[in-house]
């Protein structure tokens, strides 16, 4: 099994390049199928999620060509199947914009209940919800969503909860649907924009992306492109964290500063010193920062993906702070792995009451999900002696080269498998 050891105690000093949104192309491969022509898609993170979707893609009988690690070319013409592999789909959440996509194109869909990470319940009630009103016929049976429409046809339809996936998914069948539709209540998160701009480039006619109210009309077919995704705000966040908690230097290259304003507002009221530039935000951390209330909510406000990261730089600030995670419960998960490190956090319910310590000692961890799991690794790295961080498949899934980039931070740390790695690395840091 593999996993990070690491020692802690240096300072994070350097540039380093974020990757494509993995959130967004995850919605944007899906939504290459939808036609039957070539899409040339680049800036794809490589991480195991896109490897697996990739792989999906191929299965129903797609052909991909992988031209390099960031760049593949997608030819749906001949897809045979609109039944997607339990094997592949069951491992990543993002299964689920398959159905969105087939149902749209093919009018039928059958796509195994989501896996990914375990971090509370999240139905996907609001994607049936949104099927249903475009007329197809949506069946949960046999631990698949079963979905089948003669034609679909635009609608209005109010989204109950603020939903990324919802979002993403309805916006993708109405593209081909007949008349309008109106998405009321959406998501207006930085990756849904992308995948709307996906779509319009070929050839759908998606306005209002990034706001509450999303106008679709729906199109007769869709053309080829070649599209670039953009960078991911949630890996650049994760660095700029990893800045603040080594009391480290590091210019984020390739990011929209404004997709992290959020972020950036955070760091500030702690104390840090954060510059933004046109493609850059360079994030410098504090000998002791300042303790603070913290919520998270839907874009604009502050991510539900950076609450372990903010909450272990809040376990080193002076005094106590409060982080309230309204989005998904169970998130606190990873709290008892950082009370082995010697954090003080009190979970109640959704909320997390955080004493600051003047520092970690480093301890064997486990990631419970990928965030959380980034998150134990950044504390590791703030940390006194050596931690060791489990179950980092976890981390692989949405972090790309994860290791390499710290390392070019100067972060002693290391991928090993096997105990005998772990104590070579021991012996050869000293």
């Amino acid at each position: 099994m593999e996993q990070y050891i690491m020692k802690g105690g240096n300072p994070l000093v350097g540039e380093v390049t974020i990757s494509g949104a993995k959130n967004a192309a995850l919605g944007i491969l899906a939504a290459s199928i939808m036609t039957d022509e070539e899409v040339l898609i680049e800036n794809l993170p490589d991480v195991r999620d896109i490897n697996v979707l990739l792989e999906a893609i191929e299965e129903i009988g797609a052909k991909v060509d992988r031209i390099d690690r960031h760049t593949a070319r997608i030819n749906a013409k001949h897809i045979k199947e609109v039944s997607v592999d339990d094997e592949y789909i069951r491992k990543i959440r993002a299964s689920y914009y398959f159905i969105g996509a087939l149902l749209g194109k093919y009018k039928s869909a059958e796509v195994p209940l989501p896996g990914g990470c375990n971090i509370g319940s999240r139905p996907i009630d609001q994607h049936i919800k949104g099927f249903r009103a475009l007329g197809a016929e949506v069946e949960v049976k046999r631990g698949a969503v079963v979905a089948h429409a003669i034609d679909l046809v635009g609608s209005h339809i109010y989204l109950d909860v603020v939903s990324v996936g919802a979002t993403i998914n309805v916006m993708m069948a109405a593209t081909l649907a007949e008349g309008e539709t109106i998405i009321e209540n959406a998501a207006k998160e930085p990756h849904v924009v992308d995948v709307a701009n996906f779509l319009n480039s070929m050839g759908a006619n998606v306005k209002g992306a990034g706001t509450d109210i999303i106008r679709i009309k729906g199109v007769r077919k869709l053309h080829g492109t070649e599209y670039s995704i953009i960078p991911d705000q949630i890996e650049a966040g994760t660095f700029m964290c990893a800045a603040a908690i080594t009391r480290g230097d590091i210019m984020v290259q390739n990011v929209i500063p404004k997709h992290l304003e959020a972020i950036t507002a955070k760091l500030i009221e702690m104390g840090c010193e954060v510059t933004e530039f046109d493609e850059a935000v360079r994030v410098v951390g504090k000998p002791r920062q300042k303790h603070m209330d913290i919520k998270t909510l839907p874009y604009p406000g502050f991510p539900t993906d950076m609450q372990p990261q903010i909450t272990v730089t809040l376990a080193l600030a002076e005094g106590t702070s409060v982080v309230t995670e309204s989005i998904f419960e169970n998130r606190f998960k990873y709290v008892d792995e950082l009370s082995r490190m010697g954090c003080s956090i009190k979970v109640e319910g959704n909320v997390a009451i955080i004493d600051g310590v003047k520092g970690f000692t480093g301890a064997t961890v486990n990631a419970p999900d990928l965030r959380a799991g980034a998150a134990l690794v950044i504390a590791g790295l703030a940390a006194e002696g050596y931690t060791v961080v489990d179950e980092i498949g976890y981390i692989q899934r949405g972090y790309e080269n994860f290791e390499e980039k710290l390392r070019g931070l100067g972060a002693v740390i290391e991928k090993v498998d096997s105990e005998k790695e772990a104590q070579k690395f021991r012996l050869k840091v000293g």
